[in-house]
């Protein structure tokens, strides 16, 4: 299946004052009342929730940003098909990062079950881990040995472990907290498409992946540092292009699990094999520090010091890595260790005296400062239209023939990015899209080809 995806770039900053820090302005917060939604097993259609969808509010102090969610994406979620009984349920508390985050200049903090950071749209982020390791679930793991419980040795991956868990975005629940463990785009946007569930269960996610783009800001992690699409600047320094950012983990050469990649003895593990493959587990992998002239791989905590759109001077970055194929690349997003000091969690009250951002609403005045970009162009059998992750707008496409028929039309709600237009049954020749915010409208020519 050809996919061509429009990324729509803005010009202008949505924040009202540009001096505030990216921690406090990206937060997609919900101004326009929408709601979640998700599938059940066997219908197509999703079922419109009652609870808020994305950020609620935004808050700081002079030290702390409090962001509000109940944890709920504008897109749709579930099914979960591994038997998951949970659904997207709607989780209390702030989110609380650090406003000036620092590097942890002592032994690293590893990243921990449950919450270590949350994406724009207030979903939670997970680590690698689903909170099983092979001597503590014998029912989960399908037999061995039953050992104590907790006792961490062989610790199973979850996103090679219940991928048939995730649903379209690659996320799921755990006791109602959906989150997301890896890169929060659709498995049918993949190069390679490792899950067929977007086939009957659609949904758009929090970004696409663009070769050309540096991906946006998606989220931040505990430590107060931002987290990044896959793709950034090949050189730190901004220079060098784009390139898709390589993790520098790699599976280890093993048949059997005796010992870690470190040498150290531990209980065995399962043989590695058709039921348990290589990458089923963490320790699996093994961390080869990038080489001079390698700048595009990323550290051991699955990030690096460098420049981003949002940081011209720099900062520490975490990025979500996949692999030549866009699927998912361990550790994934963050981890295994936190690169900065990780003081922030998620709390109940805010106890000190706080500051509540308001974005800025009024639009974009002139549509010549928004620069359209259309990659590829002309397109074939599916069209995905993407606005910036930042953007607080709600969008109408549609789709015109040259005598101003109106073909199609979807729509993009704030907080969700993404909407897919099938152009499997328009005839070849020139279509006029149009975007319209209700303030703006943009219209780009598109060249529908049937080769």
């Amino acid at each position: 299946m050809n996919k061509t995806i429009f990324t729509l770039l803005f010009g202008a900053s949505i924040t009202a004052n540009a001096q505030l820090s990216p921690s406090i302005t990206s937060w997609l917060q919900n101004l326009s009342g929408i709601t979640g939604s998700h599938y059940v097993n066997n219908n197509p259609t999703p079922i419109q929730d009652a609870t808020a969808a994305n950020v609620q509010s935004v808050q700081y102090s002079t030290n702390w940003v409090y962001v509000a969610s109940f944890g709920i994406p504008a897109y749709p979620t579930g099914p979960f098909l591994d038997g998951n009984p949970s659904i997207a349920q709607a989780q209390s508390g702030y989110f609380k990062f650090p406003l000036n985050p620092t590097q942890n200049t002592t032994t690293p903090t590893p990243t921990n079950g449950g919450n270590i950071g949350a994406f724009i749209n207030g979903v939670a982020l997970f680590d690698y881990r689903d909170g099983v390791s092979w001597r503590n679930s014998t029912q989960s793991l399908g037999g061995g040995p039953l050992g104590p419980p907790g006792d961490n040795v062989w610790n199973r991956d979850a996103v090679v472990a219940e991928r048939v868990g995730f649903d379209c975005i690659k996320g799921h629940p755990a006791m109602g907290n959906y989150h997301h463990h890896q890169n929060p785009s659709a498995f049918n946007l993949d190069l390679v498409e490792i899950s067929a569930i977007c086939d009957i269960y659609a949904a758009d996610g929090l970004y696409v992946i663009d070769s050309t783009q540096h991906s946006p800001l998606i989220g931040f992690a505990y430590d107060g540092f931002p987290i990044y699409g896959a793709y950034g600047f090949k050189n730190i320094d901004g220079s060098g292009g784009l390139s898709r950012m390589k993790s520098s983990y790699s599976l280890r050469n093993i048949t059997v699990r005796t010992v870690y990649a470190n040498g150290q003895d531990v209980t065995d593990g399962p043989m590695v094999g058709a039921t348990y493959p290589l990458g089923y587990f963490r320790e699996d992998y093994e961390y080869f520090a990038a080489q001079t002239g390698m700048q595009d791989y990323l550290d051991e905590h699955n990030g690096r010091f460098c420049v981003t759109p949002e940081y011209p001077q720099g900062t520490y970055a975490y990025f979500c890595t996949v692999d030549q194929n866009w699927n998912s690349a361990y550790p994934y997003v963050v981890g295994p260790t936190f690169y900065g000091v990780k003081t922030a969690s998620k709390v109940q009250n805010i106890t000190e005296s706080v500051t509540t951002y308001v974005p800025n609403t009024a639009g974009v005045a002139h549509s010549e400062a928004v620069k359209v970009t259309v990659y590829p162009n002309p397109a074939s059998d599916f069209v995905a239209v993407q606005i910036p992750a930042a953007s607080q707008e709600n969008w109408t496409i549609t789709l015109y023939d040259v005598t101003g028929k109106s073909i199609q039309k979807t729509e993009i709600k704030q907080g969700s990015t993404i909407a897919l237009m099938d152009l499997q049954t328009v005839y070849e020749g020139n279509y006029v899209l149009s975007l319209s915010n209700g303030k703006i409208v943009l219209n780009r020519t598109v060249n529908v080809r049937k080769d």
